[in-house]
C-alpha cells in the first residue's frame, strides 16, 4: 500500500487536520468534489457576467459613452473574459491529467486557479458597478459605487472568511468537527 492509499486513522500523527479517517486519495477526492461545487457557481457567474458585458456594445446608447467609460468597458470585458477562461481552466487540466494518478496536483492547481478567478471576478464586479453608476448617475457616483462594491467584496470574501477561520481555530478539538 503506497502513501496515497494508507489510511490516516490509525495513528495521531497521520490524522487529517479535521479528524476525518480517510486516505490521502480520499481527501483529494473530497477536496476535488468541493472545488467542483465552487467552480460550478463561479463558472456560471463569470459566463453570465461576461455575456452581459459583451451585449452592451450593441446597445444604442453605447455610442454616447465618453472615452473613460469606453476604456473602462473594454478593460472590464478583457478581465471578464480572463475570469471566464480561468474558471474553465480546471476542466482542461482535469482532461489532460485524467487517469494519470495526480489528483493532488489537480486539486492544488485548481485551488490556485479558483483564487485568481475570484480576484478577477472581484475586479469585474467592482468595475461593472462603477461603470453602471457612472453612466446613469455620473462620474462621482460611479467612483463611489465601485469603491462600495470593492469594500463589500473585501468584507465578505476576505474579512469574513478570515474571521470565521480564526473562530474555528479557537474551538476545542472535537472528532465531529
Amino acid at each position: 500500500m503506497d502513501a496515497h492509499e494508507r489510511p490516516v486513522d490509525g495513528h495521531p500523527e497521520d490524522a487529517v487536520a479535521d479528524g476525518r479517517p480517510e486516505t490521502e486519495n480520499q481527501r483529494f477526492d473530497r477536496n476535488w468534489g468541493e472545488l467542483l461545487q465552487e467552480l460550478r457557481v463561479t463558472q456560471t457567474g463569470t459566463q453570465i457576467l461576461t455575456g452581459f458585458l459583451l451585449t452592451l456594445a450593441f446597445q444604442p446608447r453605447f455610442a454616447e459613452l465618453d472615452d473613460y467609460q469606453r476604456t473602462l468597458y473594454l478593460v472590464l470585458v478583457a478581465v471578464a473574459v480572463l475570469a471566464t477562461i480561468l474558471a474553465l481552466a480546471p476542466v482542461g487540466l482535469h482532461r489532460a491529467l485524467f487517469r494519470h494518478q495526480v489528483k493532488g496536483r489537480i486539486v492544488r492547481v485548481t485551488d490556485q486557479l479558483l483564487r485568481v478567478t475570484l480576484v478577477a471576478v472581484a475586479l469585474v464586479l467592482t468595475g461593472t458597478a462603477s461603470l453602471m453608476a457612472d453612466v446613469v448617475l455620473g462620474r462621482a457616483a460611479g467612483l463611489v459605487a465601485g469603491a462600495v462594491a470593492l469594500v463589500i467584496i473585501a468584507l465578505l470574501w476576505l474579512a469574513l472568511p478570515l474571521s470565521a477561520r480564526r473562530a474555528a481555530r479557537r474551538l476545542p478539538e472535537s472528532p465531529t468537527r
